[in-house]
């Protein structure tokens, strides 16, 4: 199988804010440079389209027109709990450090874990797995897109959840990443 991993176009938020699971709307212009991007390539005409339910992610699977749409809240960025649109910067230090000191547990905000995340990442993909799809375009988030990336690498699950969470933030908005699952594990 073959994933095309699409992280969202930038959200039409301020910087510096924290958005994980919060539904903020892509960019407009972002949105239409992503579209164009994807409809030159030719990808969404003929494969399925897996996406998260948040709009960011949803209102770019959608304008796509894909053969076939599936969102699937299992592909949505971790939930920050009371973390959420606020300004990085404004998040007691003592709570940032809480979180680093144990990543795999601590639920920054009272929200999700990444280990939670996690479970329900490897759940889509062991689905999509056994539903034996040849080829797919996924639209979701980098860290989504991180923990798809560290489970293929053959980790187990708290291995790739704690891959996934230390890897340096690095796919841009817009970004396309492909995986071949039919090349077995590779190394992160």
């Amino acid at each position: 199988m073959k994933l095309h991993l699409l992280r969202h176009p930038q959200p039409a938020v301020a910087p510096g804010l924290c958005y994980g699971a919060s539904d903020v709307p892509p960019d407009a212009a972002a949105l239409a440079r992503v579209r164009a991007a994807l409809t030159a390539a030719d990808l969404p005409g003929r494969l399925p389209v897996y996406a998260s339910p948040l709009q960011r992610c949803a209102l770019l699977a959608r304008a796509l027109r894909p053969a076939a749409l599936h969102l699937d809240a299992r592909l949505a960025e971790m939930d920050f709990g009371t973390w959420e649109l606020r300004a990085w910067s404004g998040i007691a230090r003592a709570e940032v450090d809480a979180w680093n000191a144990d990543l795999l547990h601590y639920r920054p905000g009272g929200g999700e874990n990444v280990l939670d995340v996690a479970r329900r990442v490897a759940a889509f993909r062991a689905d999509l797995l056994r539903a034996h799809v040849p080829e797919a375009l996924v639209i979701c988030h980098a860290g989504t897109i991180r923990l798809l990336l560290a489970l293929h690498a053959g980790r187990d699950l708290e291995r790739a959840a704690l891959l996934a969470a230390q890897t340096p933030h690095r796919i841009g908005y817009g970004e396309l990443l492909a995986l071949d699952t039919d090349d077995g594990p590779k190394a992160l």
